[in-house]
């Protein structure tokens, strides 16, 4: 191999700002959804709305999970649908170190100086089995569905109205992550394990109709900064082919 063709495969592997920067919005966005996951937030509504009532009940996980979907979005019309299956299945494997990491601290022993009881560390970032699974499984299925349905509908418009295949692919995504989630996390898991209290139907119904109401509408009001994201990585993608290794300007 000559040393032309070695900086040349160099070069075609070197990933770009724009790749690096969406992975890790994904990865961060998706760290901090697994962490936030067990808290369940209440939020007061001025009206009343069916099954949810006035108060909108959802995860804590449920703004940071949107955004991995956002993420995900902009890296599948970018760079195709097989390099963004690549980074949700790899992001799937990660939350089994990320887990791994956060339960081995737990398990080590506390020092005498430590400013965090271990019960409490334990209590805050030791998310239930429960949530584990529901979280796992409706993120593999989810985040899987959301690149396929995001390029069937590229190929169906011929690549035209990105608005509709980021609004389309994230709300019928975003409503399996949401069902699979619920009602694993807080009625399945629970009543096969034994180990918490199985709610209501009308507080599950609330939950899912909460989160996703939620989920919903981040997906209708993040369409133009996915125009956004995706239009400034082009550009910038594009001024970059302009330069070669040396930074000088193409002919």
């Amino acid at each position: 191999m000559t040393e032309m063709t070695r900086d040349s495969t160099r070069a075609a592997a070197t990933p770009t700002i724009g790749q690096v920067t969406l992975i890790g919005l994904f990865v961060t966005a998706l760290v901090t959804a697994q962490l936030t996951a067990s808290k369940i937030l209440g939020f007061s509504l001025p009206f009343e709305l069916p099954v949810v009532g006035a108060q909108l009940a959802l995860p804590g996980a449920a703004l940071a999970y949107a955004v991995t979907f956002l993420a995900s979005d902009c890296y599948a019309e970018l760079y195709g649908r097989r390099a963004a299956q690549v980074m949700v299945n790899v992001g799937f494997a990660m939350n089994f170190v990320l887990l791994a990491l956060v339960w081995s601290t737990i398990a080590a022993p506390v020092a005498p100086t430590s400013q965090v009881a271990a019960d409490t560390f334990a209590t805050v970032l030791g998310a239930s089995t429960n949530i584990v699974i529901a979280s796992l499984l409706a993120y593999v299925v989810s985040q899987n569905w959301d690149v396929l349905v995001f390029h069937r509908l590229r190929e169906y418009t011929d690549g035209d109205h990105l608005w509709l295949r980021n609004i389309g692919s994230t709300a019928s995504s975003q409503a399996i992550d949401t069902v699979i989630f619920v009602t694993v996390g807080f009625a399945i898991a629970p009543a096969i394990l034994g180990n918490g209290d199985v709610p209501g139907i009308g507080l599950l119904a609330s939950l899912i109709v909460g989160q996703y109401l939620l989920k919903l509408a981040i997906a209708v009001l993040d369409t133009p900064v996915v125009y956004a994201i995706v239009g400034a990585i082009r550009q910038y993608d594009l001024d970059a082919a302009a330069l070669d290794p040396a930074g000088r300007t193409g002919d």
